[in-house]
């Protein structure tokens, strides 16, 4: 009987994003990936991460995290786990391409950390990870150099297929290899499928990167004699290239505008994945020498980002350019899930700028980097694997890849569907369930402090309903209050009700908590409950609103 091998999901089976797993053999753990998840309505967090507890618990069996590419939500969340590990006295050696890892060795020096090992994979690299003997396969996706790995485990191969599609003209020629996944599953087969699901319940294939460039050089070609510029994500070097060869074939300087888009720029060509000629770029600085009609600029906030590039330049605060009737922004990408109303704000507001806007609703200057059912069917006929686990996806995009395998013929028994905190355990029998993790989103806001539910909930109340401030001052010698409650609110009611309201909510709460006081209360926090309770009670049943309540106790 061969030893089991563990498997714990701690984030992305549910959600776009904070894609993260634990495999586990032997006692040793090998982290998938390490993501982050873009908050949405949640105001002043900067990152959704998964809880790390589990894995902090057990850090000193930590072998490793292998990161699959270079996108947020599988890179976002190694600088808090690193900082955490470091607590723990714990150094994490991380496995990714040469990209990959100049990507997160960028994150980390933003973040003041010291730098762990970071072991570059090649395509076709076969090396031991802890109890794992490891293959890295080449996928296309969009973003270079990312990796397809092949677990050798004592219970056989488990295949893990990160984001990918499959792409018979990438820009860069590399495609995902499906003869490899074909000569294993005819040698000693693959035991265990994990699989992007994204797009599964999207009939047909997507199309291919390599459309896009037709596209953007006619683009070019109708805006002649106006200033292009490109909102685009700044990981997707395959893009990049392709508004770059349309800018040379027009006689354009091109200018690179925004943190990320400069460092991931110098980074891909650095590495030579992208190829631009030192005398076809200016710097920002350099915008106002340039003539509009001959410049393409490149730039972050596609998505609608608040600090981003284009959100500058739409509401007049970029340094360097604001966006007119001269100006042409296209948008070479789709929204991602929850910033649809992100992105419409920012059309809407460089619209009313005079610019033109090209986007994707228009013509086709994007396409997916996640394949489709017939892609999703392909990767399966040529892996055949006895068991499977879709992943990466929201939970209906799990269930059309759980549906789309049992059409392929396998039955319910080899399918199973997790979704975030489950443990799933792989014997000789087969998938087993093992328990469940903590799946609790856990936030962070811009300094990495730890954002609570409670603090959220308030900043949501306060934004949306308004807030009401009690101040109660209790003599806790003579068992009275000091004077009337100071009662304060913003957004809740009518400036011109304000003081009306102040005076009830004041009588209410001087009843309930006077009592309270000559009976002997003088716990702040008891006392505060029933300033709460009261003036909770008062609000909601004369106006059927929901503000933040603030009460503050002070006992002399």
């Amino acid at each position: 009987m061969a030893s089991p091998v563990h498997l714990t999901f701690l984030g992305g089976l549910g959600e776009i994003g904070r894609n993260c797993a634990a495999l586990e053999s032997e006692g040793r753990i090998v982290l998938l990936d390490c993501g982050q998840l873009f908050p949405d309505d949640l105001p002043g967090v900067d990152a959704v991460l998964p809880d790390f507890t589990w894995l902090l618990e057990r850090a000193d069996r930590i072998e490793g995290c292998v990161v699959t590419h270079a996108h947020e939500d599988h890179i976002g969340g190694l600088p808090y786990l690193l900082r955490s590990l470091a607590g723990e006295g714990v150094s994490m050696p991380i496995y990714g391409a040469p990209f990959t890892l100049g990507m997160i060795r960028g994150k980390l020096k933003s973040a003041g950390l010291p730098l762990p090992d970071l072991v570059e994979l090649g395509d076709h690299a076969r090396l031991p990870v802890g109890p794992f003997d490891c293959e890295f396969l080449p996928v296309t996706h969009s973003t270079p150099s990312g990796l397809m790995t092949v677990f050798g485990t004592s219970q056989g191969r488990i295949l893990h297929s990160s984001d990918f599609k499959l792409d018979p003209t990438p820009i860069d020629g590399r495609v995902t290899d499906l003869d490899r996944l074909r000569a294993l599953a005819d040698s000693d087969g693959i035991r265990l499928l994990l699989a992007d699901s994204t797009n599964a319940g999207i009939a047909g294939s997507s199309t291919s990167e390599a459309t896009i460039g037709p596209v953007l050089r006619q683009i070019f070609a109708d805006h002649e004699g106006r200033r292009i510029i490109v909102g685009a994500f700044s990981s997707h070097i395959h893009r990049i290239q392709q508004v770059v060869d349309a800018a040379a074939e027009t006689g354009r300087t091109v200018v690179v505008l925004g943190p990320s888009m400069v460092r991931n720029v110098t980074l891909a060509r650095e590495l030579g994945l992208l190829r631009i000629s030192d005398r076809m770029l200016a710097t920002d600085d350099q915008l106002d020498d340039l003539d509009p009609a001959t410049t393409c600029v490149v730039c972050t906030g596609s998505q609608g980002e608040p600090r981003a590039a284009l959100q500058r330049m739409a509401d007049g605060s970029h340094r360097f350019l604001n966006a007119g009737d001269q100006d042409t922004v296209v948008f070479s990408s789709h929204p991602i899930p929850g910033n649809e109303a992100a992105v419409s704000r920012l059309h809407n507001a460089l619209a009313r700028q005079g610019v033109q806007l090209v986007h994707s609703g228009q013509l086709g200057v994007h396409t997916t980097g996640h394949g489709k059912a017939d892609e999703l069917l392909a990767l399966h006929e040529a892996a055949d694997p006895d068991l499977f686990i879709p992943v990466h996806g929201e939970y209906a995009h799990l269930v059309a890849h759980h549906d789309l395998a049992l059409g392929r013929g396998m039955s319910e028994g080899q399918v199973m569907r997790c979704t975030d905190g489950d443990r799933v355990s792989l014997k000789d029998a087969g998938l087993v369930r093992a328990g469940r993790v903590s799946d609790e989103y856990v936030m962070v806001d811009e300094s990495g402090r730890q954002v609570s539910e409670t603090l959220v909930e308030e900043r949501r109340a306060m934004s949306g309903e308004g807030f009401v401030f009690v101040r109660v001052v209790v003599d806790g010698r003579k068992g009275r209050l000091v004077g009337t409650p100071v009662v304060e609110s913003r957004g809740w009611v009518e400036p011109d009700d304000r003081n009306a309201w102040h005076r009830d909510v004041a009588e209410a709460v001087t009843e309930a908590v006077s009592s309270a006081v000559g009976d002997g209360q003088r716990e702040p926090r008891e006392l505060e409950r029933l300033t709460r309770r009261a003036t909770g009670r008062l609000v909601s049943r004369r106006t059927g609103r929901r503000p933040a309540l603030v009460p503050t106790i002070e006992v002399r």
